[in-house]
């Protein structure tokens, strides 16, 4: 069995989570793509898997998660969390695994966080700090 080193946990993610999430979160696209719930929430409902990040044991998945040109509802990411025993057996018919892993749905604020990093960029205040200084002094190499 190989050594592990000391700061071996804050590395990261390994390939394999890396590979078995993205395979995960393939797989929860196809299922949301045919949308057949019973779940009268979450008929209808227009979702996106974004990420999925694996624990080390792959036991646990964590699917960020959201809607198609709006944010998911407090109720639809309950329907979401209700439906995982069904997402959580269709998982396990197309990624082979050992065990079928459990599901946990997150909202995903990314877009909107970049949304609002962008705003605060438009800003005259900041883009005038971040613009090209036009009245730049003439260093003391210049001078004849």
């Amino acid at each position: 069995m190989p050594k592990r080193h000391a700061g071996a946990e804050a590395a990261g993610p390994s390939q394999r989570q890396l590979r078995v999430a993205e395979e995960v979160r393939h797989a929860l696209s196809a299922v949301f793509a045919r949308a057949d719930f019973r779940d009268p929430e979450l008929v209808g409902l227009h979702v996106t898997v974004t990420e999925v990040r694996a624990s080390p044991d792959l036991k646990h998945m964590t699917a960020f998660v959201s809607g198609l040109g709006k944010d998911l509802t407090p109720g639809q990411l309950a329907a979401l969390k209700r439906a995982s025993a069904f997402l959580r057996g269709q998982v396990a018919k197309a990624v082979r695994l050992r065990f079928a892993p459990d599901l946990h749905f997150q909202p995903d604020t990314a877009l909107g966080y970049a949304m609002q990093i962008d705003r605060a960029l438009k800003q005259p205040e900041v883009a005038r700090d971040l613009g090209p200084a036009a009245d730049a002094s003439p260093s003391a190499d210049d001078s004849p």
